[in-house]
């Protein structure tokens, strides 16, 4: 109860597979169950609470970290409009915490702020040690959601180019 793993399932209801993707299907699933990637915990009542998905999760010296609840903290700053985080690759410690903000009209923001503001919030390990602030909005998907990959991939050419 109250412990977080990937959520399984196996059911006569599952599907075979996914089409004309073996490599995908053998990834899913496993041993006949299905792999779902998202993590989720039960309550006390046998309750199934999805909280993350596994490729939302930074894992900074062997911490796990959720980018939800990061963003959660980052939103809850007033002067956030928008905000995206993830992990960049880090040498000492596998991954590092990145963001992205876009700040509301007429709000001014410095990184140690928005770092000094987190650490009420969340534990030091989880507060974001590279911070973008960019005039425009995130980049999403068809879908609406932000494109977590695309900015991973330009921010992590900006950390290479500067290591």
């Amino acid at each position: 109860t109250g412990e977080r793993g990937e959520v399984c399932m196996k059911s006569p209801a599952n599907g075979l597979g996914y089409w004309n993707k073996p490599e995908a299907t053998a990834e899913a699933f496993v041993k006949g169950w299905f792999h779902t990637g998202d993590v989720g915990c039960l309550d006390e009542e046998g309750f199934l609470y999805i909280v993350d998905r596994i490729k939302e999760i930074i894992i900074r010296g062997g911490e796990n970290i959720s980018c939800i609840e990061v963003e959660a903290a980052i939103y809850s700053h007033p002067a956030v409009e928008e905000a995206a985080v993830f992990g960049l690759p880090d040498e000492r410690l596998g991954e590092a915490v990145a963001t992205t903000i876009v700040l509301r009209d007429g709000h001014r923001l410095e990184a140690t702020e928005l770092q000094a503001f987190l650490a009420e919030h969340l534990a030091g390990f989880k507060i974001p040690a590279h911070i973008w602030f960019l005039d425009e909005k995130l980049p999403r998907i068809a879908s609406g959601k932000i494109f977590k990959r695309e900015l991973k991939a330009v921010y992590s050419a900006k950390i290479s180019a500067t290591a």
